[in-house]
């Protein structure tokens, strides 16, 4: 009998072991997905507001080219735009 419960012993044992090892490569490949979205959301990020910045840049400049068109039309049709 006592050899029949060392071995069901071991047995729990095993199964435990590889239960845990599952549990921690799983935890492993959790984590390490975790940390390359997190990279890739910094990425985005970073992108993100270099081109917000540059669209920016470029609306600004359109902003200021259609002022001095309208003033030169107001000009040339000979109102102040004051009204």
């Amino acid at each position: 009998m006592a050899k029949t419960g060392g071995i069901t012993n071991a047995v729990n044992v095993g199964i435990a072991v590889q239960t845990d090892w599952d549990n921690r490569e799983f935890s492993s490949s959790l984590a390490l997905n975790v940390r390359r979205l997190f990279e890739f959301l910094l990425q985005f990020e970073a992108s993100t507001k270099s081109k917000l910045a540059t669209l920016n840049d470029k609306l600004s400049t359109l902003e200021r080219q259609l002022e001095l068109l309208e003033a030169k039309v107001s000009i040339a049709s000979g109102t102040s735009g004051l009204a």
